[in-house]
């Protein structure tokens, strides 16, 4: 048989065999190549992350000797703490430790961001005169860059800056918020909430814009207050994707570092993150490791959360 004649039966073959599959059997033959794709790119570093966190922080090489989960042990316990920045678990002092303070900004942040980019997103729904210049005066927060976004509120909270006098004045905080730890978070938690609220925003306008209106009608001919149709029509209606931004919002705190480094440079404000960094630029590869597998891990516990509270697709879920 000559090369074309093998070349037709086996396309032959092929033929027969996809006829062959269910929809079922050849959705995932369709599917395997992109999920080979995505192990690769995906988990792939996470892997190499896991095993590098494994081994000891060397100064001659890039890897020490082989000491399991010690990294890991000694983050918790204090171990590692004379060689960050901040100390990674301090209960006592918790707006200057690591772990304490990734997890208050992301509360505090999703919390706050979520409610103002609800507002924000009732506001853009609305239909009044300048509604474009609306759109544009709250979504730009949003399009400015990381490091101006940062530089913004530097400039603002510095000894001399136009908001320490305003605070100041207010006796609400010192005359160098930036240099205490308490005020510092309160000022970069203050600028993610700024920047991250037109991002959640636009989630929920699309959300609101998908409710049928017959809905509202139906609700004033009831005699149901605008808060009663909001909470029995609107919210309901919007949940979906707001547990979507959410939880999009949860994942952006958790790996923020641009908008804290631009701040404050991650002195008086530590995270995760800054602490990945911080060992990574010490050639402390095994601890800056540990750290950046501990935020995935957290990571991954947050998206799983909300995939068990709020993935059920039978009522809209994630």
């Amino acid at each position: 048989m000559n090369t074309t004649g093998t070349i037709r039966q086996t396309i032959a073959t092929v033929n027969n065999w996809i006829e062959n599959r269910t929809e079922s059997q050849f959705a995932y033959f369709m599917l395997f190549p992109v999920l080979l794709v995505f192990s690769v790119l995906a988990l792939w570093p996470v892997l190499y992350t896991l095993e590098t966190s494994l081994y000891a922080d060397s100064f001659s090489q890039f890897r020490g000797e082989f000491i399991g989960l010690s990294n890991y042990t000694e983050l918790v316990t204090g171990g590692r703490d004379s060689v960050l920045i901040r100390p990674f678990i301090d209960l006592g002092n918790p707006f200057q430790s690591i772990l304490p303070v990734t997890l208050m900004f992301t509360a505090v942040t999703v919390v706050f961001a979520t409610i103002l980019g609800f507002v924000q997103a009732l506001v853009l729904n609305g239909t009044y005169r300048g509604r474009s210049i609306v759109r544009v005066a709250v979504l730009l927060p949003w399009a400015v860059p990381i490091v101006v976004q940062g530089m913004i509120f530097y400039l603002l909270f510095i000894p001399a800056g136009a908001g320490t006098d305003l605070v100041n004045s207010l006796g609400l905080m010192g005359s160098q918020p930036l240099n205490e730890s308490v005020t510092a978070f309160a000022i970069v938690s203050l600028a993610d909430i700024w920047v991250s609220a037109p991002f959640i925003a636009l989630i929920i306008l699309a959300g609101l814009q998908g409710i049928d209106q017959n809905l509202y009608q139906v609700g004033k001919v009831a005699g149901a207050s605008r808060w009663e149709q909001f909470r029995l029509i609107t919210l309901p209606q919007v949940m979906p994707v707001l547990m979507i931004a959410m939880l999009l919002k949860s994942l952006m705190s958790m790996r923020v570092y641009g908008l804290i480094d631009a701040t404050t440079n991650c002195s008086t404000v530590p995270s995760l993150t800054c602490g990945v960094v911080g060992t990574f630029n010490g050639s402390l590869y095994g601890t800056s490791a540990a750290l950046a597998f501990i935020t995935a891990i957290l990571i991954g516990l947050v998206s799983v959360g909300y995939l068990i509270k709020y993935g059920n697709s039978s009522t809209g879920g994630i």
